[in-house]
């Protein structure tokens, strides 16, 4: 089974795009709908409400995907913004697009722990992307999970557990949100080899994105 590190991550996204022409709004919409897939085996009463929490970047925009697509499938959603929505670019920005034209239900995430009767609370704040100890206001964040897990639902990590190094498989700082399950995409991270992040990960479960096998295998050979 394949585990790759951050820069072997990033190398198979590029090459998917720039030499084999997948385009990155395909990639995101096959990584949100496997996704979305894991999320409904989770969910236990369809009445419950599905909390999305996104971040900025690829993975706010995962989040924003994922999100639409339990709305499709008749789940009442509401998406909890970590970041200010004018900062999304590319494909994240179109999505964010898609998910104002369906005039899904955002606000801001403090708002967003406010809801009643969560059946299921999608991470999609930070990705593998994250080499840094999440800054200001990610430990509120955390305290607000922390304190609504009193009530009976799980937790969906997107590709990985916010706050957790891909690498290594710990915490970049003092906080870091702990899955029920986590849907990584592509192939396991490095990471996850390590014992120590099954308490932040939960199982993992591999979503194939469409990313080519040539792609994964060339973006090994170039960061061994």
């Amino acid at each position: 089974m394949i585990s790759l590190t951050r820069d072997q991550v990033r190398e198979v996204d590029r090459l998917a795009i720039e030499k084999y022409h997948v385009p990155g709004i395909v990639l995101m919409e096959n990584a949100a709908r496997g996704a979305a897939d894991i999320a409904v085996e989770m969910v236990s009463e369809r009445d419950g409400l599905v909390l999305v929490l996104c971040g900025g970047g690829n993975n706010g925009g995962d989040g924003l995907a994922v999100a639409r697509h339990m709305r499709n499938r008749g789940y009442n959603v509401t998406i909890g913004l970590c970041t200010d929505p004018s900062t999304y670019k590319g494909d994240a920005l179109l999505n964010w697009r898609i998910v104002q034209a369906m005039k899904m239900q955002c606000v801001p995430y403090a708002e967003a722990f406010e809801e009643d009767q969560i059946s299921l609370m999608v991470d999609a704040i930070f990705g593998t992307g994250l080499t840094q100890p999440p800054r200001a206001p990610f430990e509120d964040i955390v305290q607000k999970i922390s304190d609504k897990r009193m009530e009976d639902f799980q937790i969906l990590a997107i590709d990985v557990p916010s706050g957790l190094d891909c690498n290594t498989g710990l915490p970049l700082g003092k906080f870091c949100i702990g899955a029920d399950q986590t849907a990584t995409f592509v192939a396991r991270k490095v990471g996850f080899d390590n014992s120590e992040s099954r308490d932040f990960t939960g199982p993992v479960t591999v979503v194939d994105i469409g990313c080519p096998r040539e792609a994964i295998d060339e973006a090994i050979r170039m960061h061994p």
